[in-house]
């Protein structure tokens, strides 16, 4: 059961960076989409607690719920900039990378035993990750530097970010006040945000919010109950094949096409997450 949740949280978030792809080509504020998103899904997650009853939250509910929210935000926001400095296959192959920092906290905090095959696909994905990114001409192009830092930095934001969520499972905090504290704390980081920049808003964007967050309350859902039931290692590993998505939908819908050397990246790399997860 907790892996069938866990391949639902791996489709909706592949969904969701498809979006998050699909909104640069319109010239949506990534901003604006990622706050409307974060109010529904705020509302929503609300709403479903004070019709089923909310737990008792706490300062620690709180304070870490809403660090959950910002990461995630930020991971987001650098996630959709990178997709405009490279191609959304590689990129997002490359962010799901981020699923190793989890996966070694969960053995060298949370004590979950880590097999050696587990091991072998961290190593092939760190290789991996070395190969996608090779660039053999000699003109690097203008945009690889930005492109790599937004990346190294959705990849710290989401790998601490799923420490962050393990970590509430193992304090045993209500998914669902976590949930609510999360989103509200996503969204007070966005309207802050939203003010600073000063982008121009939109009517579009309010649609595309409303779908991306109501995929989001579902994919959070399904990835809390996966963690509460089954091991957090492997959850992790399934939820990173959202790439997947992104790789399918790159292909098929923006026509992007991958050099031999990055397609072979590509492959390991998936190769190396599913390794994890034996």
């Amino acid at each position: 059961m907790w892996i069938g949740a866990a391949l639902a949280t791996m489709f909706c978030f592949g969904t969701n960076n498809m979006i998050f792809k699909w909104s640069t080509t319109k010239g949506y504020s990534k901003i604006h989409i990622q706050l409307y998103f974060y109010l529904i899904a705020f509302l929503l997650a609300l709403g479903y607690g004070l019709m089923t009853g909310i737990h008792a939250m706490n300062l620690s509910t709180i304070v870490l719920g809403a660090l959950i929210g910002i990461l995630n935000t930020n991971g987001n926001i650098q996630m959709s900039k990178a997709f405009e400095k490279g191609p959304a296959s590689i990129t997002s192959s490359l962010i799901s990378l981020n699923t190793i920092i989890p996966i070694l906290s969960a053995a060298l905090i949370f004590h979950e035993h880590i097999t050696v095959l587990q091991w072998t696909g961290i190593i092939i994905m760190l290789c991996s990750a070395v190969v996608i990114q090779y660039s053999p001409s000699s003109n690097v192009h203008a945009e690889y530097l930005p492109w790599m830092i937004r990346i190294c930095l959705a990849i710290l934001s989401l790998g601490i970010l799923g420490i962050l969520m393990k970590a509430s499972t193992y304090l045993h905090i209500e998914p669902l006040n976590t949930l609510i504290c999360m989103y509200g704390g996503g969204a007070v980081y966005l309207i802050a945000n939203s003010l600073v920049q000063k982008e121009n808003w939109q009517p579009s964007e309010l649609k595309v919010g409303a779908v991306v967050g109501l995929l989001s309350v579902i994919a959070y859902s399904c990835y809390f109950f996966a963690l509460q039931k089954g091991i957090a290692s492997i959850v992790f590993s399934i939820v990173s094949l959202s790439c997947l998505v992104v790789v399918c939908g790159s292909c098929l819908i923006f026509h992007e096409r991958l050099k031999t050397y990055q397609i072979i990246g590509v492959i390991t790399a998936l190769l190396g997450i599913i390794f994890t997860k034996i």
